[in-house]
């Protein structure tokens, strides 16, 4: 039921930024409603779904008064898809739509699973929204025996078909003049890859949100999911790329400050610039590239991606 009803939420949303500013009278929303659901659409109904789009969406539906025709002020933003609530109605949407042509588009559509995501996003999310912390048994890559974590849930990040939590952890807020740090202090910040919790138990204490915070403003200067140290600043990364491989990097950029500088040479190869703290994460996703791109610079990021290639060049000679 519950999907079923935000469902028609995206739907209402979505028709109604289609027709941009203009907006659509009741009568052709009530029809576009009945061939889409096959039911009736009384006022009543498109109001209440227009109060429930306000609640969980943030969006809102307006009447034109001198025209009688409803829209949606800046429909454009209300689906900007590098926003959380564009994120989230397109996954309602393709999810929907998948949902929809399971049988009749059978072996003809393929998406790649995100397999953190299915036993701890949703219990993790509603500590979340409940402000309460959690416990968890939390095992590294490489250890050998899990340990036992307690966590303020601030935020939950997607990266390369992983979820990860980002958190206040009380077992990392040991401060050496004595106590614990307070939980706005990054020093105590830490990133948890949901596939390695081993269990999870939302408790029954609350916690508040450090003022201000931001998940995207926290990791604008970091690549991937690699936390920044307090007191680390993004340097200027520039890099070369082959003409192909450009026009990859221009629909798809490897990070938000991503900019061309100059004109392509002659070869037609092209540089780029990110203003980013390097790390691991960066380092890799440059040796995944090849030798479609060239580090420039600085030094020791460019000698860094050297030495990776070098090594793996050595396992295949």
């Amino acid at each position: 039921m519950v999907t079923e009803l935000i469902g028609k939420y995206v739907w209402l949303i979505q028709t109604l930024s289609a027709a941009g500013s203009r907006g659509l009278p009741m009568k052709e929303i009530a029809d576009k409603y009945e061939r889409r659901f096959s039911q009736d659409y009384s006022r009543r109904t498109f109001n209440n779904h227009r109060l429930a789009i306000e609640d969980v969406f943030g969006i809102e539906i307006l009447c034109d008064r001198s025209t009688k025709r409803y829209y949606i002020p800046s429909s454009e933003d209300a689906l900007d898809n590098e926003s959380s609530i564009g994120w989230l109605i397109d996954t309602f949407t393709v999810n929907n739509l998948l949902s929809m042509s399971k049988e009749r588009l059978s072996g003809r559509v393929s998406v790649e699973e995100i397999p953190s995501g299915r036993k701890y996003l949703t219990t993790v999310m509603q500590a979340m929204e409940e402000s309460r912390e959690i416990e968890i048994e939390y095992r590294k890559y490489g250890s050998v025996s899990p340990e036992t974590l307690h966590l303020q849930p601030f935020a939950v990040k997607e990266h390369e078909r992983r979820w990860y939590l980002v958190a206040f952890c009380h077992e990392r807020a040991a401060n050496p003049q004595g106590g614990e740090l307070p939980n706005s202090d990054p020093a105590a910040w830490r990133v948890y890859g949901l596939d390695r919790i081993l269990s999870l138990l939302e408790t029954d204490k609350p916690f508040r949100m450090p003022r201000g915070f931001d998940v995207d403003e926290t990791f604008a200067r970091s690549f991937g999911i690699f936390f920044p140290k307090p007191g680390q600043k993004s340097v200027l990364v520039r890099f070369r790329a082959t003409a192909e491989e450009a026009a990859y990097l221009r629909d798809l950029p490897l990070h938000h400050s991503q900019a061309e500088e100059g004109v392509p040479d002659d070869r037609g190869r092209v540089t780029f610039k990110l203003r980013v703290i390097p790390d691991k994460n960066l380092v890799m996703e440059f040796c995944r590239l090849g030798d479609r791109v060239e580090v420039l610079e600085p030094e020791d990021l460019r000698r860094a991606v050297a030495d990776e290639l070098e090594k793996a060049s050595k396992q295949y000679r």
